[in-house]
């Protein structure tokens, strides 16, 4: 189903998409070596519960993975990309965190990431692929507008992906979000000009580019939802939601 928000439901949109980006940055300033993965679980628990707001991935069960999530924000590091199931884990210096969080408030869901390095050591690859992601979010935004096609924000995408270097793998991508967290129309990060469903304001899409540096290949985790490389190389994803407006694209999910 493709969803079309009306401006009050947009409206709506932009006080889901503030609190996101507002718990996903309060997290990273809170991320340092030694801190346990489930404790930024609950810091994002606590969070979501004051801001009256629900987390869209605590009963989220789709086919795909080993349902319910039964947690409150993935929490991805290294070689892990998606779907990180939070777990026992202290960071270490120099881990890449990557930190995906939706959240719905008042009937209208938003959906962010954010990829950084922990402590002191900076990789140099880890960095360029955090760079990649986000040029590449930011090429994929400057695309969408009225009139547009979804075709259209995917080959922008795939272009900075491709001429970076880096594999890229079209199962997972960006989707539709409005009253749920994911819907139609899919957003591959690689994908042809001028093809797809015709973008329409009022439309909310959640674009995240993501990529892995030597492979497009995932494997899951025993825990049935953490998505890794299938090489064990390190991996990095960006995404912010977007509105559709009459003149071009809203970004909801910004840090003010």
């Amino acid at each position: 189903m493709v969803e079309i928000l009306t401006r009050t439901e947009v409206s709506r949109a932009r006080d889901t998409g503030a609190l996101v980006a507002r718990i996903l940055h309060t997290l990273k300033d809170r991320a340092a070596v030694g801190t346990n993965l489930l404790d930024i679980d609950r810091w994002a628990q606590a969070m979501i519960v004051e801001a009256g707001a629900d987390s869209c991935y605590v009963d989220y069960a789709p086919s795909f993975g080993r349902g319910p999530f039964g947690h409150y924000i993935c929490t991805a590091v290294n070689d892990a990309v998606l779907h990180g199931l939070p777990h026992d884990y202290a960071l270490a210096d120099g881990d890449l965190l990557t930190l995906d969080l939706a959240v719905s408030l008042r009937g209208v869901a938003a959906d962010a990431a954010i990829s950084f390095v922990v402590g002191g050591s900076k990789p140099a690859e880890s960095v360029a692929m955090i760079e990649t992601t986000e040029r590449a979010l930011e090429a994929g935004i400057a695309a969408a507008g009225p009139g547009a096609r979804i075709g259209d924000i995917s080959h922008a995408i795939g272009a900075v992906l491709r001429k970076a270097g880096y594999p890229i793998n079209t199962e997972f991508g960006g989707h539709g979000i409005g009253s749920t967290m994911h819907q139609d129309p899919h957003v591959p990060n690689t994908g042809r000009r001028g093809t797809g469903y015709k973008l329409r304001p009022g439309l909310l899409l959640a674009l995240e580019p993501w990529v892995m540096q030597d492979t497009d290949e995932l494997v899951t985790d025993a825990d049935g939802w953490t998505l890794r490389s299938a090489t064990g190389c390190r991996t990095a994803h960006s995404e912010h939601t977007i509105a559709i407006t009459e003149d071009g694209a809203e970004i909801l999910t910004l840090a003010r």
